[in-house]
This record gives C-alpha cells, sequence and structure tokens, in this order.
C-alpha cells in the first residue's frame, strides 16, 4: 500500500499523491456546468467595482449553442475515432480546432466563461489593425508607462509607431502598449465599445471585454470558442500573422529622466516573445498569445502549421504543476489536432454573427447537468453516446441475423 502524500487542491478538489511520486494534477470536471452563465469566483479584488457602480450582469447563453448543439456540452467533447485526448490537461477549458476549414476537433466545456487575462489582447489588435496608422507616432503618457502589469519599457520623451506599439502588445504582453493604444483609438471607453462590438460581430456572445489590456476587471469574460473565433480572425491579416510570428524586436528606448537623478538614456533593447513554443522552436509555430492573473490563471492562444494543415488551440483557466508544464500541454494539443483526421468535427467555427443564433437569457442548470455532475469525471460527449448507441445497434442485427440462421438451419 502506498502511503498518502502531499495534497494539491484545485478546482477539481483535493487530489492525494503518493509519497515519492512528482505532483498530479487531476483535469478540473467542468461536466456540470459551473461555469455556464460565469466566470470562476474571483480570487482577490479586482473585480471590485467602484461605490455607486454595478456589476455587469452575467451576458445571455446562446440557445442553441453556437457552433453547434454538441459545443453546449461542458465536459469533454470529442469523437473517439481521433483517439484519447491528451490526459493531464490543467485547464478547465480548451479547444483544438482546425484553423482553415473551422472544423472543432475536440474543446471541453467550450462555452464555459472564463477570464481571458491578456489573450484578449488580440481583439484590440483587431481593432488597431482597422483603424490606425501603423506609422503613426505616439508620444506616451505617465499614465501609459505606469500602468499595471507587464510592460515594453515605455518612458518619457520616447517615441513609438504604432507599429512598435501592437509588436510589443502581443509579443510580451505590454499593459503600457495597451493603455497609449487604447488612447489613440479615443480612451478605454471608446475601445472597449469597439471591442465588444467586434466580438458581437464576430458571433463572439461569450466575450465582454473589461479592460483593454485583460487586466482582471467586473464583466471581463470570454470562453475557448469565443477565442478561437477571435484568433481566426486575426490570423486572416497578414500584419498580425507577421507580428505574432515574431521571436524577437527591437522596441525603441526613450531619453534619459531628468527628474531621476543620475539617470541615463534608455537604449533600444530586444524583447524575445513569450510564446515559449515559438521561442523553443516547436515545428511549424505560427505563433500565440498567452495570458495570466490571478483570476484568470493561465490562459493561451496559437496556431501551428504542419503539411499544410494548420491547428488552433485554446487553453484557459489552467495551471503549470511540476512534470506538467502548460507549454507540454499545449504541444499534446497540437499533435493531437495534427493526428486528427480532417474530417472529423465535433462543431464549427462560425464566420460571423450572421451565422450565429438568437440569444436567450442565461438558462437554469437542468436535470440532466445534475446527473453529469454524479458520474465523477467528465462523461462521453454526445457524439460519442450516438456512436456508442449505433454500435449497439449494429451488435444487435448482427445477433438477430445469427440467430435467425441457426433457426433456418434447424427446419
Amino acid at each position: 500500500m502506498i502511503a498518502a502524500g502531499p495534497t494539491i487542491v484545485g478546482p477539481a478538489g483535493a487530489v492525494p499523491v503518493p509519497t515519492g511520486a512528482p505532483p498530479a494534477f487531476t483535469t478540473p470536471l467542468t461536466d456540470h456546468c459551473p461555469h455556464k452563465t460565469g466566470t470562476p469566483p474571483a480570487v482577490d479584488e479586482s473585480e471590485v467595482v467602484a461605490p455607486g457602480s454595478t456589476t455587469p450582469p452575467p451576458l445571455p447563453v446562446p440557445t442553441p449553442p453556437i457552433g453547434g448543439e454538441d459545443l453546449g456540452y461542458c465536459g469533454v467533447v470529442a469523437d473517439p475515432a481521433a483517439g484519447p485526448v491528451p490526459p493531464r490537461l490543467t485547464s478547465a477549458g480548451w479547444l483544438i480546432a482546425d484553423l482553415d476549414s473551422g472544423n472543432v476537433i475536440a474543446a471541453k466545456d467550450p462555452h464555459g466563461r472564463y477570464r481571458p487575462a491578456s489573450t484578449i489582447k488580440v481583439l484590440l489588435a483587431l481593432i488597431v489593425l482597422d483603424e490606425l496608422d501603423l506609422d503613426a507616432t505616439v508620444v506616451p503618457t505617465a499614465e501609459d508607462w505606469s500602468t499595471e502589469g507587464d510592460s515594453c519599457g515605455m518612458g518619457p520623451g520616447g517615441r513609438y509607431s504604432v507599429r512598435d506599439l501592437l509588436t510589443g502588445l502581443l509579443m510580451v504582453s505590454g499593459n503600457d502598449c495597451a493603455n497609449a493604444l487604447a488612447r489613440e483609438l479615443g480612451g478605454v471607453e471608446t475601445t472597449l465599445e469597439k471591442m465588444n462590438e467586434r466580438a458581437r460581430e464576430l458571433g463572439a456572445a461569450d466575450t465582454r471585454a473589461a479592460s483593454p489590456s485583460g487586466l482582471d476587471a467586473a464583466g471581463m469574460s470570454s470562453s475557448p470558442y469565443d477565442l478561437a473565433l477571435i484568433y481566426r480572425e486575426a490570423m486572416a491579416q497578414e500584419t498580425f500573422r507577421e507580428l505574432i510570428a515574431k521571436p524577437t524586436f527591437r522596441f525603441p528606448g526613450y531619453p534619459r529622466r531628468p527628474d531621476v537623478p543620475g539617470d541615463k538614456d534608455h537604449p533600444a533593447y530586444d524583447m524575445y516573445s513569450s510564446n515559449r513554443l515559438l521561442v523553443d522552436g516547436y515545428p511549424g509555430m505560427l505563433g500565440g498569445k498567452t495570458g495570466y492573473t490571478d483570476d484568470a490563471r493561465k490562459t493561451y492562444v496559437g496556431a501551428a502549421e504542419r503539411d499544410g494543415r494548420r491547428i488552433l488551440v485554446v487553453q484557459m483557466y489552467g495551471l503549470s504543476v511540476e512534470g506538467d508544464m502548460y507549454w507540454d500541454q499545449a504541444r499534446e494539443m497540437f499533435e493531437y489536432g495534427f493526428r486528427a483526421d480532417p474530417n472529423i468535427s465535433v462543431g464549427r467555427l462560425v464566420e460571423s454573427f450572421g451565422e450565429a443564433v438568437e440569444t436567450t437569457a442565461p438558462r437554469a442548470a437542468s436535470s440532466a447537468d445534475s446527473h453529469l455532475a454524479s458520474t465523477g469525471s467528465d462523461a462521453a460527449s454526445p457524439i460519442s453516446v450516438r456512436i456508442l448507441i449505433g454500435l449497439v445497434a449494429a451488435l444487435a442485427a448482427v445477433v438477430l441475423l445469427l440467430v435467425g440462421l441457426r433457426l433456418f438451419g434447424r427446419r
């Protein structure tokens, strides 16, 4: 008998780990639809609204689900013909799709509402590419260079092109760049309106941008399905493909600050992409966007190409654990996608809101959802159930045929 060791506590609860074994992590159970209408509970006060303000209500839940009925399922949705899905995925929600055909190959809680963190910057990039001159010069403000979180290192007296800022936004998730770009687009509130309108046009009904950078704010929401829609739209643009594929970029510096004693000029420097799969040379990596906040946990959306086929993956509300890093999980998801037959599909990525269905008010959890929760693990998807029923029917037909032949032989 193996003695019980330490315990890791995650969304799925306490998981006993055998002594001497590397820490394990159970994939969060979502087949009872805990995030159907809203994101997981916040762990800090980043989403507390100002006195006198109200928290935005949950977004309506489309009925039927956008992309296909099976994508309304909250557990693992996969075709057994593609083989077992990658094990040890720590994300509560994830999705694997064919970037070009739009076929969803497999997913887990595809329409579950999660915080996107900095992956929402892809949506901001779409607005920048639509509206701003990439060669225009931007002079930063104190609000820009003092923005919370990851930064490209803008400074007073610096002069940056919109292209510089967009590159920094995508490569190293610069929140200073996000703030400056939002200002160029008319201010934060105007930019959020544009981002949310664009999400609506794409059919991303689970998405509400509450900050241009992805920093947690009241009402922030997206889903694996929506991030796939947004990233697919971005990858259709040549400039985005060019910028997201850069492993390195020389970001401009700025002059010494006279208000800082002994300060010196801040020269341009080489920044490196936060997308480890790109920097480490994963074969065929086209680019991707990372994200992390305490409330969102780790998030990622990216694409890779092999033998002319492009696969897109999304991870949301995940963790890196010892022996099971987030990048390793992403690699396994890509490999699963490339192995799958191109005709396999459990749903599809819509092209626009015109393909999406009319939304209604959030539905209450059904008795079916409660039954799913009692399985103790992600239950088989509706597709798996239909295939099983078909196999049982075929077996029954064979049995009846054999019985008939035996009776005929006795006559």
